[in-house]
């Protein structure tokens, strides 16, 4: 007993109470990095501050552990504040900003002239589009780390019922809605899909491997087609290209582990996989009955991206996102 209570605390006593939190700081209109950016820590006994590299990236070290606060401010930018961010042991924060542009008010000016017959004042519209964040997915209640079923929340949108996380907009058939992939029009990303929709009761997505990313409801750009109802335009975040991390976690969606890092020191070429296996079947493997018969949904999912860039600012991706799903004797429905 000794012994254990010495091993205990020798665990104990290595464990570190700070972590990092990390990033990327890039203009909003043209999606380029910049550079020098101050970056400061809200609320904290000591002074923890940095300036972002010619690449953007930052990273705050030594934080402490809970939910942090932090400021970025550029001139001639609006500073910004990204509060509640959870600081968590063993894996550092990672947070992708975009600073807006200050725009100084004058003085009103008004012109009056007539319109020629047909032509519109404004030549685009773009409405009912919002950016979707990753931490924002994670503190909705009832999504089940779902982005689809987050969506759900909004105005104008809804789901068919608690068992699926189909996208009813306005109305209009979950069938309508496009999905895309970076840049890549994909089909339904969810297990045990049916034919004729675009949802499913569990999803092959990833909060911890998706980045900030787009939902449309409507008025999108000629780049999407295929989308009678909206577009779910979402993004892979890259993996950490300075420190090597790993993560296992067990929810409703299943047993999960996962990696990233850098693919070699010193470069910024990055990997970041994610292997998840259904929750329900472990616990039949080991015996437990969950009351469902021989119907025990098994499913697995693999996610993962590498990103090589070169020294041109060019930057080649691989991603993959694959599923096998299985259910005995019945389909969900």
């Amino acid at each position: 007993m000794r012994l254990f209570f010495l091993c205990f605390t020798l665990f104990i006593s290595t464990i570190s109470f700070s972590q990092t939190i990390k990033g990327t700081v890039i203009d909003q209109q043209s999606q380029s990095p910049i550079p020098g950016a101050k970056v400061v820590l809200i609320n904290s006994d000591t002074i923890i501050r940095t300036l972002t590299d010619v690449f953007g990236e930052f990273r705050l070290e030594n934080v402490p552990l809970g939910r942090q606060t932090i400021a970025v401010s550029y001139p001639s930018y609006e500073t910004l504040q990204l509060p509640n961010l959870m600081v968590i042991v063993g894996k550092e924060l990672s947070v992708n900003i975009q600073l807006k542009e200050h725009i100084n008010e004058i003085e009103e000016v008004t012109v009056d002239g007539r319109n020629k017959n047909g032509e519109l004042i404004n030549k685009m519209s773009t409405v009912s589009a919002r950016t979707i964040s990753v931490a924002d997915a994670a503190k909705y209640a009832g999504s089940l780390q779902d982005p689809a079923r987050m969506a759900q929340n909004y105005a104008g949108v809804s789901g068919a019922n608690d068992a699926r996380n189909d996208i009813v907009i306005r109305g209009n058939s979950p069938t309508g809605v496009l999905w895309r992939l970076e840049g890549i029009d994909i089909p339904s990303p969810n297990h045990f899909s049916t034919l004729g929709s675009t949802g499913g009761p569990i999803s092959m997505l990833n909060l911890n491997n998706l980045a900030n990313s787009d939902f449309m409801t409507s008025a999108w750009s000629a780049d999407y087609g295929n989308a009678l109802s909206g577009v779910f335009d979402l993004q892979l975040r890259s993996g950490n290209h300075a420190k090597r991390e790993y993560i296992a976690q067990v929810g409703f969606n299943g047993f999960e582990f996962g990696a990233e890092g850098p693919i070699k020191k010193g470069k910024r070429a990055s990997y970041i996989f994610n292997y998840r296996y259904s929750t329900l079947a472990i616990m039949s493997a080991l015996g437990i009955n969950l009351g469902t018969g021989a119907a025990i949904p098994q499913y697995q999912d693999l996610t993962f991206k590498i990103d090589l860039p070169t020294k041109k600012q060019v930057v080649f991706l691989f991603l993959e996102l694959e599923e096998l799903a299985i259910l005995n004797q019945r389909q969900i429905l």
